[in-house]
Formats: structure tokens, C-alpha cells, sequence
């Protein structure tokens, strides 16, 4: 390949993919692009916006032939791929993706390959002008997962079932290919597989190797490598498949014209026989050791391990241009920056060695649906791709801005991307290390520019400080005395010192009583304070996040409030909230202003639902309302959700509330019932008999037109109880 010495040469090309899975569990077809909403509003500007050169598109056998012999409405994918056509898109037709097939075949069925080649004949002869295929994705991980796990239709658990299993879409792919090349002689295969390896003990050796082997086997079958002399040649025989069904793949190649390899952060596994350092859904083993089974980055190696070295392996097997067809990571949004540009960092620099490298896809670009749960439950928990479908349309995420820029601006980065990701810091170890870290390329973390969070004594200052701690985002925590923000000199005095990128102003008022008769402090510090950071953000181009209250409502409106109604405090504390908002919006239109509710949390005693439990333990009366409708906001979840909008750069008016609805009356019965404590000293009355100096909503509950983004209020308070019952002091 040419080595040329122009950088630009250097870069692959950039692709784009959607999550277009329709797996059987049982007699249930789980469709992920239903669940996006795909085939009613499929978002074709935003996919052809973003600058990719080819398309993973799917049209899948499933969904076009559900009854065999049907004849089949092409009108919905002909107008998507035509659009693509002219945006000069290629699409790579993927048709079946970790599917069994229609419900008239399975991966088990005989008949499973001549019926997906008829299919593709069809396929072909209705877009004779589609160039590139994938008949099959990643055949040997279906097979595992249909004929290994018995997690996906046909739910068997042994290899006898495995083996056939894979032949049936093997031989499905080559016989697709030949029926759509008797159409397009030019058409190419683009074949994926998941490019994983397994790592072990020595006494494990023996199962790593046969795994090592068997990643091989989708490549190995298609270019005719298999036969008596392959290393997994007595494996299959232990089995009695017959001869023919294994050289079927000698006498009838397809080697794909790129090797498409899809990879995961969880690709690489590791194998221990000592269970007792690893948590104990990891445990698994064969019929002869029982062992834990975790993501290799997660211990401790004496060799390299990562993206580069299973590229360069597969190069050498097979010396044929590669592509990385799938890149995701199910993570914060600096941390999805980090995986893209490891891997995009990787291949050019595995271009530069001489390797031929084509392509990197942005893989579920419209994110994905339950996936960790292995596609096994109805629609599932959603992971945001390059773009968040979440408030029904979709919102590009800090991803889009750096793929696009990426392919077009030679070595572009983000300032958030140049930390290490998670994979290559020291604390992603289960257990304590023993030798140096050297395995991965751990360079030492590069300095960056600061976020800049005010409020060092408060509640969501610490815990802005904290989750930045985790998610290795550079900070500094600010006191007053650090950077008084009702004073716009210390402001500018702060951002000069520390040149941050931006700015959470975790400060403020919060005594909503109080400010009845403090009425000057409470609008010092909640209008004037944001206002200066606001006006000094805007002229530096630094982001700003400032918080307000659901307490900006009147509470007349009976149902979750959005960002666009319209605000009608009835205290103090909520009117210098809302004008706070209109006036820091004003002045910058960029800034990110966040509403949220009561505060819940694991790290502080400053809270509803610790004064509850407290006060219980000590026998003391709980006097709670009854009749106030609020939604509970767990902190962590408020915290990191913010992180990832400021990070995608979105602005204005945000409701960010765990999403649900409770009276205090009804979460001090729940308190009381986890912690275990008397219920009867709590007591529960009207807020009119509560005799508080400012007055409430009756109903201020958050909801969202922009997308709940949040877990559900149920889910949030499980995850608090949790942790405090093991390490309550009261």
C-alpha cells in the first residue's frame, strides 16, 4: 500500500453505522430500530451530516420477509438508501444482524442458507447499484450467543449445536454473495466479526488457546483455510461434522474484500482459576476448571494488550485491507471521546507501519436499546451514540462534532480526549496490581484545561469535585475566597489564573425560608452572582453551568412542568431563580441552566432523606407534608448528567429531575420502611399546618420536552438505600 508522506493519507476514512439488530428471544422479535422510531421518522440529515464516506444500513431479512414468499414492500428502504445514493454515500447492506432469520427458518435449520441467499437475491436485484455487503454480522458471535449461551433463539448450550450453527451463516454468506454477484459481479463483502482475544493463568493456557483459535474460525472458513491441517479440525470431528459441510468453505471461498472488526472494550477477556479476587457474576468454566471470566483490561498483564496488538495479528494472518466496523462505548460522554480517539489514534498509526487500514465506523450512531441485558428483554436500557434519540429527535452529542472534525482536519482533537480513558488508567484494576503498569502505553496523563467549579463548602460543589475525580476530568474546586462571583473582578482574576474551559456554579442561596427575610443576600447570591459569571463566560467562550429550582412554578399546573412553561414563583427563593434564568440568558445565550429538584445523595447529611432516617434513630418526630407533589433528585445522577450536556455543549433551560413523582410524606414511609425505623414518629399533615414563612407548590414536579435522561425515581432511590444501609452512621 502507499506510504506517502502526506498526513492526510494517514487518516482512514470515517463510517457511520446503525444498531439495527432483530434478535428472537423465544417466539419475541426485539426490533432496535422500532424501538428508535426509526421507520417513522428516520433521521437521514443527521446521518449524512456527519461526513461519513460509507453507511452500515440495514435491510434485514426480518423485517422485509417475515412470511416466506411474501412479496415485499422495497418503498420505505429504497427512498432512506436513496437519499444516501445522492449525498454520495456508499451503503454497505447489512441483512441479517445477530438475527436467526424470518420465523420460517432458525440458525439450525438446514435450509437456513439457501433461503438468506434468496433473500439476497432479491436484495440485489431490486439495488443492483448497492456495492458493498454484510449478509451476516459477526456469525460467529450469534453462534455463541444462540448455540453456546442459549441467550438468543435457538437457545442451545453445547457445541454439537454451536458448530452447525455457524456453518448455516457461513455458508449463508457465500452463498448470498455468489447469488448477488450472478447481479453485480462488482459487488464486495465486507465481512464483521467481533476482534476479541483471551488472555489466562498458565493453568489456563490450554482454554485461552483453543479461544484463540476459535475468534479466527469466520475468517478462516471464508478464505478457504480449513481443513484437515487447521488446528480446530479434530475439534469439529469430536462432534461428527461430516467432511463435507467443513469443505464446503475450500472449494468454495469468499474472502472478503475488507475485514470488518468490531471492537469492544469487553473484547479482550482474561481467565483466572482463582474466583476469590473477581466478583462473582464473573464465574464461569468449563468441564474440567471453573474460573473467573473478566474484561483483560481489568487485571494486571505482562504482555501488550489492545486494539493495536489484535490488528496487527489479524494483518498478519490474513495480509488484507482491515476496517474497524464497529467503535462504541456504553460510558460519559469524555470518556466515548476518549475510546473513538484511542482507537482512531491506533489505526492511523497502524497505517503509518504499512498496514492497510480503510475505515473506522462510528457505530450506533443512533444509539442502541438493551443491550445490557444482551438484547434478551423488550426495548431495555438506552445507550446514546453520536447522536441521543432520548427527547425524540436527535440531539447530536459531543461525539458528532469530534467524528466530523476528525476526518477533515488533520491530527484534530478534543481537549477533554487527550486524558486517558478508564482502559488505560491505573484504577480500573479488580484487584491490587503487583508489577509495573506497563502493558498498555499508561502515559502519563496529560495536562489539560480545568473545569472550574464554585461552591467548595456546599453539597453540589463536593460532589461535582468528587464525580470529576472519578471520570478524570481536570478541576478545581473554588471557595469564596477563591473566586467571590459577586465580584466580577475575582472572576476574571480566576479564569486568567486558571484558563478553564468552563464554568458550574454549584453556589448559591438554598435556605428557602430564610430568604423570606434575607431577601438582598438571597439575590446577591442567586441573580447577581450567576449574572457576572454568565457576562464574563460569554466574553472568554467558556461554558457555563448555573442551577435553578422547580420552586420557579406556581404549582397550578397538575402535571410534570417542561422546560417551556412559563414561571410563576410564590417565594422569594423561587423568584430570584427565575429572574436569575431570564437574565443569565440573556447575556449568554450559550449557558446551560439547569432545573432540578430536592437533592438526594450518598455522600453528605444534608439532605431530606438523611434528616428522615436520622431523626427516626433517634426517636424524634418527622413532621412531613402530605400533600406536596416534588420528584427527588439523586445527586451522582444530577451530576454526571450535567457533566455530559456541558460536555455535548447544549444551553438553555434543562430539566434534569429523576424522573417520578412522591409526596415528603410518602418518601419519609420509605425511609423509614429500608432503614427499618419506626414509621410511627413520623407525621404526616398538610403543608397548610406546617406553618412555613414561604410558600410551596402544591405540585412542582420535573418533567422534560428535551428527554428524560435520567433514571427513574424508583431506580435512584434503590441505589441510595444500598449503599447507606451499608455504611449508615447516624
Amino acid at each position: 500500500m502507499s506510504t506517502a508522506t502526506n498526513p492526510k493519507q494517514y487518516n482512514p476514512e470515517v463510517w457511520g453505522g446503525i444498531e439495527c439488530t432483530i434478535n428472537r428471544v423465544g417466539d419475541d422479535f426485539f426490533d432496535q430500530l422500532e424501538y428508535s422510531d426509526f421507520y417513522n421518522h428516520p433521521p437521514l440529515a443527521a446521518i449524512s451530516d456527519l461526513g461519513i464516506k460509507k453507511l452500515r444500513f440495514p435491510i434485514l431479512w426480518e423485517k422485509h420477509e417475515p412470511v416466506r414468499g411474501e412479496v415485499i414492500d422495497w418503498s420505505w428502504t429504497e427512498k432512506q438508501l436513496l437519499h444516501f445514493r445522492e449525498k454520495s454515500i456508499d451503503v454497505i447492506a447489512g441483512l441479517v444482524h445477530h438475527g436467526s432469520g424470518p420465523a420460517f427458518t432458525h440458525l439450525a435449520d438446514e435450509q437456513f442458507p439457501y433461503l438468506l441467499a434468496d433473500y439476497a437475491r432479491k436484495v440485489a436485484r431490486q439495488f443492483p447499484w448497492i456495492q458493498y455487503y454484510t449478509p451476516v454480522n459477526e456469525p460467529l458471535t450469534t453462534a455463541r450467543f444462540s448455540g453456546l449461551y442459549k441467550i438468543w433463539y435457538p437457545h442451545k448450550g453445547n457445541d454439537r449445536s454451536f458448530i452447525p450453527m455457524l456453518l448455516n451463516q457461513l455458508k449463508g454468506i457465500v452463498l448470498s454473495m455468489q447469488a448477488i454477484r450472478e447481479i453485480n459481479p462488482q459487488a464486495r463483502l465486507v465481512q464483521t466479526e467481533d476482534l476479541g482475544k483471551t488472555y489466562s493463568t498458565p493453568l489456563l493456557r490450554y482454554q485461552a488457546r483453543f479461544e484463540n483459535e476459535r475468534r479466527w474460525l469466520t475468517y478462516d472458513f471464508l478464505t478457504g483455510r480449513v481443513d484437515e491441517k487447521h488446528k480446530l479440525w479434530k475439534y469439529f470431528k469430536r462432534f461428527n461434522i461430516p467432511d463435507e459441510s467443513l469443505l464446503f468453505f475450500k472449494e468454495n471461498p469468499c474472502t472478503p474484500d475488507i475485514f470488518g472488526f468490531n471492537h469492544y472494550v469487553t473484547s479482550e477477556r482474561f481467565l483466572d482459576e482463582k474466583k476469590q479476587l473477581y466478583p462473582k457474576h464473573t464465574y464461569g468454566g468449563n468441564r474440567k476448571h471453573s474460573y473467573a471470566d473478566v474484561e483483560a483490561v481489568r487485571v494486571e498483564l505482562d504482555e501488550e494488550i489492545g486494539i493495536k496488538v489484535l490488528l496487527k495479528e489479524a494483518w498478519e494472518r490474513y495480509k488484507a485491507p482491515l476496517a474497524v466496523t464497529e467503535v462504541h462505548l456504553h460510558c460519559h460522554r469524555e470518556e466515548q471521546l476518549r475510546w473513538f480517539k484511542y482507537v482512531w489514534k491506533s489505526c492511523k498509526d497502524l497505517i503509518c507501519e504499512g498496514i492497510d487500514i480503510k475505515a473506522v465506523t462510528a457505530w450506533a450512531m443512533m444509539g442502541s436499546w438493551g443491550w445490557n441485558r444482551l438484547l434478551t428483554v423488550p426495548k431495555g436500557d438506552y445507550e446514546p451514540g453520536v447522536y441521543d434519540l432520548r427527547g425524540g429527535y436527535p440531539r447530536p452529542t459531543a461525539l458528532a462534532d469530534f467524528i466530523n472534525n476528525i476526518s477533515t482536519i488533520t491530527d484534530y482533537t478534543h481537549h477533554l480526549a487527550e486524558t486517558n480513558g478508564w482502559w488505560l488508567r491505573e484504577g480500573r484494576y479488580l484487584h491490587e496490581p503487583m508489577v509495573s503498569k506497563i502493558q498498555i502505553l499508561d502515559a502519563t496523563k496529560t495536562r489539560v484545561k480545568p473545569v472550574l467549579i464554585i461552591g467548595k463548602n456546599g453539597t453540589l460543589g463536593k460532589a461535582f469535585a468528587r464525580v470529576c475525580e472519578q471520570r478524570a476530568l481536570e478541576y478545581k474546586l473554588l471557595s469564596r475566597a477563591d473566586c467571590d462571583i459577586g465580584d466580577p473582578k475575582s472572576i476574571e482574576k480566576s479564569i486568567e489564573h486558571y484558563r478553564p474551559w468552563g464554568i458550574i456554579n454549584a453556589a448559591g442561596y438554598v435556605r428557602v425560608d430564610d430568604a423570606e427575610r434575607e431577601v438582598e443576600r438571597c439575590y446577591r447570591e442567586n441573580l447577581s452572582g450567576p449574572l457576572h459569571l454568565a457576562q464574563s463566560c460569554a466574553q472568554h467562550g467558556i461554558k457555563l453551568i448555573t442551577f435553578s429550582s422547580d420552586l420557579v412554578f406556581d404549582g397550578l399546573k397538575g402535571e410534570p412542568y417542561v422546560e417551556s412553561d412559563t414561571t410563576a414563583p410564590l417565594n422569594i427563593y423561587g423568584k430570584s431563580k427565575a429572574e436569575s434564568e431570564k437574565q443569565v440568558l440573556q447575556v449568554n445565550s450559550h449557558a446551560l441552566v439547569i432545573r432540578t429538584s430536592a437533592f438526594f445523595g450518598p455522600w453528605d447529611k444534608y439532605n431530606f432523606v438523611y434528616w428522615v432516617a436520622s431523626t427516626l434513630n433517634n426517636l424524634q418526630p418527622v413532621p412531613v407534608a402530605n400533600d406536596v407533589y416534588v420528584s427527588p433528585t439523586f445527586v451522582p445522577d444530577l451530576v454526571n448528567v450535567s457533566l455530559d450536556l456541558m460536555i455535548d455543549d447544549e444551553s438553555g433551560i434543562w430539566h434534569l429531575a429523576n424522573s417520578g413523582a412522591t409526596t415528603w410524606s410518602d418518601l419519609a414511609y420509605e425511609t423509614a420502611k429500608q432503614f427499618g425505623n419506626d414509621p410511627a414518629f413520623i407525621q404526616s399533615i398538610p403543608l397548610a399546618q406546617m406553618a412555613l414563612p414561604a410558600r410551596r407548590p402544591m405540585f412542582s414536579v420535573l418533567g422534560s420536552e428535551k428527554g428524560i435522561l435520567m433514571p427513574s425515581l424508583d431506580n435512584a432511590l434503590k441505589r441510595y438505600f444500598d449503599e447507606k444501609r451499608q455504611f449508615v452512621e447516624w
